[in-house]
């Protein structure tokens, strides 16, 4: 997986110090990207907490974060089951995900295994853990359902208005979660001295890494 290419890295100047984001063990930067998607997942203020999410025919879009396992390496996103990229990584689920903290010079993309989570107890949890407002977009028209005009494609009566437990219960049919099991990564950090960047590839339960040239 090492060997496929990623995007070209950015570049531009660090306002910090290269020494106060410098690794130099590659256990310690894997340590550093494990901690920023931890905190990614559960701070809305974290610049890495809308990556971007693209799947395997080549189309990308911006998603919220919902978890992070840093033991089993997943990623968790929430979906529309009637959504054009559900089928997609049903029919090839290979995907990579792009963060960016440009605040800290630093890039993380990762790749691995998607797979769409209807009918189960994790499903129902991330359900049951979500806010009505945010539920009642799965009431709605799918996503990229067709309109003589601009739409939200909410319900009329849920324009603005955050409805009740009974309201919302149709939507849940609409509802998933999208896992992606992690199998490679790349951090990249942005420094006027000189950028750094580390690989690491997913090796049964361990990571093996190595250094390479930006």
């Amino acid at each position: 997986m090492l060997g496929a290419p990623f995007l070209n890295g950015l570049t531009g100047p660090a306002n910090a110090p290269m020494a106060r984001l410098m690794f130099d063990d590659l256990d310690e930067v894997r340590s550093d990207l494990a901690r920023r998607l931890t905190r990614a997942a559960k701070d809305r203020r974290s610049p890495m907490h809308v990556p971007a999410v693209v799947t395997s025919d080549v189309d990308a879009r911006t998603m919220v974060l919902r978890a992070f396992d840093p033991q089993e390496w997943t990623l968790r996103f929430h979906t529309d089951t009637r959504a054009p990229k559900v089928d997609a990584i049903k029919a090839d689920p290979r995907m990579a995900v792009l963060f960016y903290d440009k605040g800290a010079k630093i890039q993380i993309r990762v790749r691995g295994t998607g797979e769409v989570l209807e009918q189960d107890a994790l499903t129902d949890a991330a359900w049951a853990n979500s806010a009505n407002f945010a539920r009642r977009c799965y009431l709605g028209d799918g996503p990229g359902a067709v309109s003589d005009a601009p739409t939200s494609g909410l319900p009329t009566q849920f324009e603005g208005v955050e409805p009740t437990e009974e309201e919302v219960a149709p939507g849940r049919p609409n509802f998933a979660v999208l896992r992606i099991t992690l199998d490679a990564l790349d951090w990249f950090y942005l420094a006027h001295t000189g950028h750094v960047r580390a690989q690491f590839v997913r090796n049964g339960e361990d990571w093996e890494g190595r250094w390479v040239s930006p």
